[in-house]
């Protein structure tokens, strides 16, 4: 019986990961990226009095939770914060956050307050002009992209979305 229903259900799968990794690689992400123009700070400075709208802002608990993870490790390695878009979740797309300790040459690295946040170039065109922030609920404590203008819907456990297709 369980076999009969992954067979029945296995196309859907295999359509829905192609769809997935065609719409990852349909936009501009063919063409190559200069290192130097990757990194990018979205402080919120008296030099820059208007922020990015495609920058990937940082909220305060996300900041305050930064800090108090990089004072209580003990290796002198600063840890980045390093925000990645994959497939699956229950829409489509979810995010991945992980702690990081070195970039790529083709992440782009957002920083507030001494916090940086690294996000690699396929998955930024998926979270441009989103906000990252910290949330400590009785059901969990986590990092969650809290609005996303490039998700065009997702599921309540925030950590799922689709885009327009």
């Amino acid at each position: 019986m369980s076999r009969s229903l992954i067979q029945r259900i296995s196309p859907f799968f295999i359509a829905r990961i192609k769809q997935n990794h065609k719409l990852l690689r349909s936009s501009s992400y063919s063409h190559c990226y200069s290192s130097s123009a990757l990194h990018e700070a979205s402080s919120e400075s008296s030099e820059s009095p208007s922020p990015s709208l495609d920058a990937i802002h940082i909220a305060d608990n996300c900041v305050k939770r930064m800090k108090e993870l990089q004072a209580s490790e003990e290796s002198s390695d600063e840890k980045m914060l390093r925000l990645s878009v994959e497939t699956g979740g229950c829409s489509g797309f979810q995010y991945v956050f992980d702690l990081d300790d070195k970039t790529n040459p083709d992440d782009r690295v957002f920083e507030r307050e001494g916090v940086k946040l690294v996000v690699d170039s396929i998955s930024y065109d998926f979270v441009k002009g989103a906000t990252v922030d910290y949330v400590d609920e009785l059901i969990r404590s986590a990092f969650l992209v809290t609005t996303n203008p490039s998700a065009v819907g997702g599921c309540s456990c925030k950590s799922s979305f689709m885009v327009k297709q």
